[in-house]
């Protein structure tokens, strides 16, 4: 007997939901995850469909918007004008509206007059344009290569014709003849032939009005639109449009204006009829691109060919034409244009192209303005980058990035011709001085040589194949033999001591060695570059007994320890050798756990300058390289820092005010006011307590005597790596280390002190911050000057 009941087992709990592990959690994820850029992409599309179509189907109302801000550009800085004189805004609204509305009229009124005497003289040239379309006709009916094909042509109509004429018609037609119309519906069909652009003038007019009463609430709006929270952003982005735009605008105006006065003049000496007026047009339709020369070229060259029996006038207007148009588009327009709008030349014409499509011929008028506002959105507006980009003049790669490029690409030609014009540029067509080859040739190394180095090693293990990475050793080294056969250096040694440079680890080492060797002798050190040597082994020590200072060049970005173990066998092999470490890659906060002394290093650089800086200091170098001074402009400048009054007393609450402006504009803890004498350095009104009153400070302790030797600016990114600053009281006593330092100079150009800029963290200037504190020290060289 069996029990037909299963067996009584205890309760179990319901089962678990099931859940997968994470690894294949994530494959279910991945294709997702991988639509992802796929789906941007998408709906970055999708919008700028929505945009362009609102753009279109708008236009009836933007376009009114988009001129009346245009004439705001120009009209607002008379209207500020105005105001700043003491009027209400609304009277300086008022009377620059009257006054652009006046000569508006006054224009029309006299072209007008000059229309109406040329359309008056039209019939009597009727008898001339007849005799010369006579003699054009006669010419082409002569004997031609093709009148065998227009013969043939000829026959073959003729036969179609006969064809034709044998097939039956219609005998009857029917003509409807259309009343002719009122008066009533002639005036109706001007009124809406004229109602539109009429129309579209007044709502210009008063969205004209309308910003410029309303410009300050305006701007707000904008600042709120534009930047959100963020009103640093969105006030550059504005103020970066305004600026270019009515610089565009402007030296639109001044080129416009400097083609037609002349066309103007030249018409009326060659007899044309109307000079004024085709000159006035001339001006006006240049504001058209493209297309607005071309139109303008054709009114006086089909009335010179109406005029004259002969063909001399046309040519001479054609002539005129040719020469003013070369002028305008090759001398002045790159001269007063520059980079005001900073658009490529492709944009320019896609943009010309894109707005006429969409808002017909005041979009091509637009267009340029328009597509200037997109770039200056596309800068400052992170979403939009791609747009400056596609827009900007401004280089999308880097120089180090375009040369590592070609060299990957193994195009060495186009890279060395790079590298040339770069060295070039920095010479100068008038300075061809050794001193200045040599510090564009160095300047090349640190700002591209380098960085292209530091490229290589960091994708040398990841991305980079074993072509990419001997293509890039062949066009290194043959790019690095083009540029010392190009800017050879001098035979003549001006130092005694001898420099090896040596490639610590792996080739890149050594192209960097190369580098340092090169810039060393242009700077008259004997120097020469090692091939690799073995860290194990050092097969190049023999080649070391006749060198004074050795250079180690690694590319690793922990190498202290390596360089410490290679600068100690050095010594103990060459007790009196120099060892200066040149870490490329090493962060410049590192630089203090070198221990130098006794690590058996002298010396770290991390750039070439400061090789060349480490170098002298431990020649014994009287002064800096290139940093020497004749007595006869030392005592000139000593002489000017006297007779202008710069050590007056009266002058210490600017140099304070002027530190403490400067201070707080690049966030720094120290700024001063250096007057650099004959043997001492004051800073009065210094941040720096010790310098405040006014104390002296020995030239050689200070590093402001660094800006008048080098008669230049002077910026110290980190100062524990430059041999300038070692030893120094104040640089110690503050730990000091940034310093940048802009010249002040004499009513004739001479340095005289510095505006200066001190910190206790390492940091670096971009050329608009080097070029705002240039500005600064313009200041206070107008306050002394003014004061004077």
């Amino acid at each position: 007997m069996t029990d037909d009941h299963p067996p009584h087992t205890a309760a179990t709990p319901a089962p678990a939901s099931p859940s997968l592990p994470p690894a294949e959690s994530a494959l279910l994820w991945a294709p997702l995850l991988e639509l992802v850029p796929a789906l941007r992409v998408l709906v970055g599309l999708g919008i700028a469909a929505l945009v362009i179509a609102a753009l279109h189907l708008g236009r009836d109302l933007l376009i009114p918007l988009a001129l009346a801000g245009l004439l705001g550009f120009l009209l607002d800085p008379a209207v500020c004008r105005l105001k700043r004189w003491g009027l209400p805004r609304a009277l300086a609204v008022a009377l620059v509206g009257l006054a652009a509305l006046g000569s508006l009229v006054a224009a029309g009124a006299y072209l007008t007059v000059q229309l109406r005497a040329v359309s008056t003289d039209l019939p009597t040239y009727q008898d001339t344009i007849r005799g010369k379309i006579g003699q054009l006709h006669q010419q082409l009916r002569g004997p031609s290569a093709w009148d065998g094909a227009v013969s043939t042509l000829d026959t073959v109509q003729d036969q179609i014709q006969q064809v034709t004429e044998d097939t039956p018609r219609p005998t009857q037609r029917v003509e409807v003849v259309q009343p002719p119309p009122g008066p009533i519906v002639t005036a109706s069909q001007w009124l809406a032939r004229i109602g539109g652009p009429l129309a579209t003038a007044a709502i210009v007019a008063l969205f004209v009005i309308l910003i410029l009463l309303d410009r300050d609430s305006l701007r707000d709006r904008m600042l709120r639109l534009m930047g959100g929270g963020n009103l640093h952003r969105a006030t550059d982005a504005l103020d970066e449009a305004t600026t270019r735009i009515s610089r565009y605008l402007r030296m639109q105006l001044i080129i416009n204006a400097s083609y037609g006065v002349p066309m103007a003049v030249g018409l009326w000496f060659i007899g044309v009829p109307g000079a004024v007026l085709w000159g006035a047009l001339a001006t006006v339709m240049r504001f058209v691109p493209y297309v607005g020369p071309l139109v303008s070229a054709l009114f006086p060259l089909t009335l010179a060919f109406a005029v004259s029996p002969g063909w001399e006038m046309v040519l001479w207007t054609l002539a005129l034409i040719a020469v003013l148009e070369l002028l305008s588009n090759y001398l002045l327009e790159p001269w007063l244009y520059g980079a005001s709008t900073g658009l490529s030349t492709l944009s320019v014409i896609v943009a010309a192209i894109f707005w006429t499509a969409l808002w017909g011929p005041i979009g091509l008028i637009l267009s340029t303005p328009l597509t200037v506002c997109l770039l200056v959105l596309g800068r400052h507006v992170p979403g939009l980058g791609f747009i400056e980009g596609l827009l900007g003049t401004t280089p999308v790669l880097a120089l180090p990035q375009r040369l590592y490029q070609r060299l990957l690409a193994g195009d060495v030609e186009e890279a060395t011709d790079m590298a040339s014009q770069y060295i070039d540029a920095a010479i100068g067509p008038e300075h061809t001085d050794a001193a200045r080859v040599a510090a564009a040739v160095t300047a090349f190394y640190d700002q591209v040589g380098l960085p292209i180095l530091q490229l290589a090693s960091q994708q040398h293990a990841g991305t980079a194949t074993a072509q990419h990475r001997l293509r890039l050793a062949q066009g290194m080294d043959a790019l690095l033999e083009e540029l010392e056969e190009q800017y050879p250096a001098p035979e003549a040694r001006q130092h005694p001591s001898s420099v090896h440079c040596v490639g610590v680890r792996w080739e890149v080492d050594g192209f960097a060695a190369a580098m340092a060797a090169h810039a060393l002798r242009l700077a008259g050190w004997p120097a020469r570059a090692h091939a690799l040597a073995s860290p194990m082994t050092w097969r190049a020590a023999e080649d070391l007994a006749a060198a004074d200072i050795v250079c180690l060049s690694v590319f690793h970005p922990q190498p202290p320890a390596q360089l410490r173990h290679l600068a100690r066998r050095l010594r103990r092999r060459h007790p009196a050798l120099r060892v200066v470490a040149a870490p490329w890659l090493a962060a410049a906060s590192s630089v203090e756990q070198w221990q130098l002394g006794r690590s058996g290093l002298d010396g770290v650089a991390q750039d070439l300058g400061a090789l060349l800086l480490q170098v002298a200091s431990l020649a014994d170098a009287a002064a800096p390289a290139g940093a020497a001074s004749g007595q006869r402009q030392e005592a000139a400048r000593v002489s000017a820092l006297h007779d202008e009054g710069w050590l007056d007393p009266a002058h210490h609450a600017l140099f304070h005010a002027s530190a403490r402006k400067a201070a707080n504009a690049f966030d720094t803890r120290y700024a001063q006011v250096s007057l650099i004498d004959a043997d001492t350095v004051r800073a009065p009104g210094s941040l720096l307590p010790t310098l405040a009153d006014g104390t002296a400070l020995p030239r050689q302790d200070s590093l402001c005597t660094h800006v008048a030797l080098a008669d230049g600016p002077l910026v110290i990114n980190d100062l524990s790596a430059d041999p300038r600053a070692q030893g120094l009281h104040l640089v110690n006593r503050y730990q000091l280390r940034f310093y940048a330092g802009m010249p002040l100079r004499s009513v004739h150009g001479e340095v005289v002190g510095c505006l200066c800029l001190m910190d206790n963290a390492p940091r670096s200037l971009s050329a608009q911050e080097l070029a705002l504190l240039a500005e600064l020290a313009a200041e206070v060289e107008q306050g002394v000057h003014g004061a004077d």
